[in-house]
């Protein structure tokens, strides 16, 4: 139970009433019938408020939220006494989500049903705990308040953004892999992929005389094998310090997720074979590409887990790495952040040679805060100087894009927030002009 203000406030009145009745006897008795009158309406409202309220609540939200995308999150009130009530709905969301105005004002009139919703952009992926559903009862008489506790405490997971993408988005919406120029073509015993069983025809390499089937079926059956014609594409994301950076409430290396499990989402409806790998001091994850049924449930699983780290990027480390796992070309999709140019131009020797195995797509990120800062107007030193300041980093990220040019290197320079149509336009530009192997 919680006294309001209005009982404060008659209270006060009655006090300063029954003081005055020092001066003027008749004020005091007045004084007194108002105290004692606003102790029954206390009494009355208490109970209203614990026998004829009954009032029930729910939440629905979905157990599974995208990383960067907006959620809805409704929640109903129940009345079913027979009084009007006044609601104060205060939800316990997930503490590290800060967020405080969760306070929601609801008028219920008896035997019926209220709701209100608000909407949350979790930015962190993980696990997270809601709270109970803590409601505060009053009646029209507003002397005090009734606290309810209503749903159970519940767990939502938060995943990288898995949100279509429009079609107006993207360069190519609608392409079938007959349009990109890709097409299967069968062929017995001289390649790559396995596609089916049939029965042995004269002419079929004997080399590939499935036993076992033949021993079920009682007569000879081959494996036919297609060529393969699908390119590998491995998203390979720094986890570096530098990836720690923050747009919007995300970390790069939040964008870098979410655009990882678009870009292996369209490989493989484009029939190609998608892979991840994330690296800092160490390759600690590496998924073989591959468009088979559960790849991208294993790709979405191990993003999940992703995190930055504070350890210098090695990428001498990552060189190694795929050189040994990867023998086969394929179309590298490196997501990073450069500090500066000389840092980029220490690293480019790495680079270089992994172009020269793979397909090599370097996507790092424009400061969207520089350009603001160098639209506005300059008018004291402190603000040409921060000006200045901008406009040299402005350059050596293109200076980056011209030395990455000249040895042969794709790159994209996007903002943050547009990171994933991008680097799919880009993929599907590439593939579209056969560059990716």
């Amino acid at each position: 139970m919680y006294l309001r203000g209005p009982f404060y406030i008659y209270m006060l009145i009655s006090v300063v009433v029954i003081a005055l009745g020092m001066l003027w006897p008749l004020l005091y008795s007045m004084g007194l019938v108002m105290c004692v009158l606003v102790v029954a309406l206390l009494a009355v409202d208490m109970a209203v408020l614990y026998g004829v309220a009954h009032v029930k609540a729910r939440r629905e939200c979905s157990k599974v939220l995208s990383l960067g995308e907006q959620s809805c999150v409704q929640i109903h009130i129940d009345n079913n006494g027979a009084c009007w009530l006044r609601v104060q709905v205060i939800d316990e969301a997930p503490v590290e989500w800060q967020i405080r105005s969760l306070n929601m004002p609801l008028s219920v009139p008896a035997h019926r049903s209220a709701h209100t919703e608000y909407t949350v952009r979790p930015t962190r992926r993980g696990l997270y705990t809601y709270g109970s559903l803590r409601l505060f009862l009053s009646t029209r008489l507003g002397l005090m308040e009734r606290r309810v506790t209503c749903a159970q405490p519940c767990d939502v997971q938060v995943y990288p953004s898995f949100a279509r993408l429009s079609g107006a988005s993207l360069a190519t919406p609608r392409d079938t892999m007959r349009e990109l120029g890709t097409r299967r073509h069968r062929s017995i015993g001289n390649n790559t992929e396995f596609e089916q069983i049939k029965e042995y025809v004269q002419g079929d390499d004997y080399r590939h005389v499935n036993w076992k089937a033949s021993a079920r079926r009682h007569q000879l059956m081959v494996n036919v094998y297609e060529d393969e014609k699908a390119q590998q594409v491995y998203s390979v994301i720094d986890k570096g310090r530098l990836m720690q950076q923050s747009f919007a409430g995300m970390t790069l290396m939040d964008y870098s997720v979410n655009a990882a499990l678009m870009l292996a989402y369209v490989a493989i409806r484009r029939d190609d074979k998608a892979g991840l790998a994330t690296f800092a001091a160490d390759v600690d994850t590496f998924i073989p590409a591959s468009r088979q049924s559960g790849q991208m449930q294993r790709i979405m699983d191990s993003l999940y887990r992703q995190d930055t780290t504070f350890e210098e990027t090695d990428y001498s480390v990552l060189c190694s790495s795929l050189q040994q796992r990867v023998p086969r070309r394929s179309l590298m999709v490196l997501f990073t952040s450069f500090a500066s140019l000389s840092q980029m131009r220490r690293q480019l020797p790495f680079l270089k040679q992994l172009n020269r195995r793979h397909r090599l797509l370097v996507v790092f990120y424009a400061d969207t805060d520089l350009s603001q800062l160098m639209a506005e107007q300059a008018e004291t030193a402190y603000d040409y100087a921060q000006r200045l300041a901008a406009e040299q980093m402005e350059y050596e990220k293109q200076m980056m894009v011209y030395h990455l040019a000249q040895q042969g290197i794709y790159s994209l320079l996007t903002a943050p927030q547009h990171l994933t149509v991008d680097v799919i336009n880009k993929y599907l530009d590439m593939k579209r002009r056969n560059l990716l192997s």
